[in-house]
């Protein structure tokens, strides 16, 4: 059996994709989910904006739009590892790709001496042969190694829900401060004198009058 079908679990009588179809295949993969991711993302806004909208009118709809927020985000967590993985496979095929390349070059040299020699040395061959099979060993084990599934909890706790939507609420009231403040009259300043003002005022005719009585009385006298 040989590398490439080991790695997509091929039986002996099929004939499994070359390299580069493989290669091909994984990058349209990732091209899939790279806009799932996108799509992903906007619905997690629109669902934060849901929430900040009805958060101190509809509770019960803003947590079931933070309910649904959360599932998208596990979401992209799973499209994130699987992104991982793919891409570890496709450079994992493109690194077997070189070597079937690098391979092929050494099996024409060898050719070449073969030819050129009539006889080759058996210890040698027995050499190569040994480091492409640790090759196909290693690139077997990397290859199951990074094909694990990634699970992820599903469960969702609520008080965390709980504690977001306060947040946001708080966030919406001190926005609606901010938009509504309203003019503060100050007091119009007092325009007549003070009591204490007057007082004085008044005290200080007095001694007025008192000299106008006094030269009267000496102009009677005189």
């Amino acid at each position: 059996m040989s590398f490439l079908s080991k790695v997509f679990g091929g039986k002996k009588d099929e004939k499994g994709p070359t390299t580069g179809e493989a290669i091909q295949k994984l990058r349209e993969t990732e091209e899939m989910l790279i806009k799932k991711q996108d799509f992903l993302e906007k619905k997690i806004e629109l669902e934060i904006g849901v929430a900040r909208k009805n958060g101190t009118k509809n509770k019960r709809a803003a947590i079931q739009a933070l309910k649904r927020k959360k599932r998208y985000e596990k979401q992209l967590q799973q499209i994130d590892g699987t992104l991982s993985t793919i891409e570890m496979q496709r450079e994992a095929l493109e690194g077997a790709n070189t070597n079937t390349a690098v391979l092929q070059t050494m099996k024409n040299a060898a050719d070449a001496l073969k030819a050129a020699h009539q006889h080759m040395d058996v210890d040698q061959v027995h050499d190569m042969m040994d480091d492409i099979a640790e090759q196909q060993d290693v690139a077997k084990e990397i290859s199951e190694a990074i094909s694990n599934p990634v699970s992820f909890a599903n469960d969702i706790d609520e008080d965390e829900l709980e504690k977001e939507l306060e947040e946001l609420e708080q966030q919406e009231l001190d926005r609606e401060l901010l938009d509504t403040g309203t003019p503060v009259d100050l007091p119009s300043v007092p325009v007549t004198d003070l009591p204490s003002r007057a007082k004085e005022a008044s005290g200080r005719s007095k001694p007025k009058e008192e000299d106008n009585d006094l030269r009267e009385l000496e102009q009677l006298a005189s």
